[in-house]
């Protein structure tokens, strides 16, 4: 299942990541380096365990805190509603 964002999100990179801006209410979220590689990926049709494997690589975690990190992400965009379930 891909991740898709909910119409009234636009996403903006920054230089630190990038913004994810709710139209409907004004508010954003920033999301660093490692969280828009995340998104991205699940984005483009990546998996969750994919994604995680790439963590674990590119920035020397675990690939179990990998999963921990982008699960924790996946929660607060669905508690966000910006992600469409």
């Amino acid at each position: 299942m891909r991740l898709r964002l909910r119409p009234y999100v636009s996403v903006t990179d920054t230089a630190a990541g990038i913004v994810l801006l709710d139209e409907r209410s004004g508010r954003y979220w920033q999301l660093n380096r490692s969280g828009s590689a995340v998104l991205r990926t699940l984005l483009a049709g990546g998996t969750p365990s994919f994604a995680a494997q790439h963590l674990s690589s590119s920035y020397g975690i675990t690939t179990e805190r990998a999963a921990a990190d982008i699960t924790a992400l996946l929660d607060a965009l669905r508690h966000a509603r910006l992600m469409i379930p």
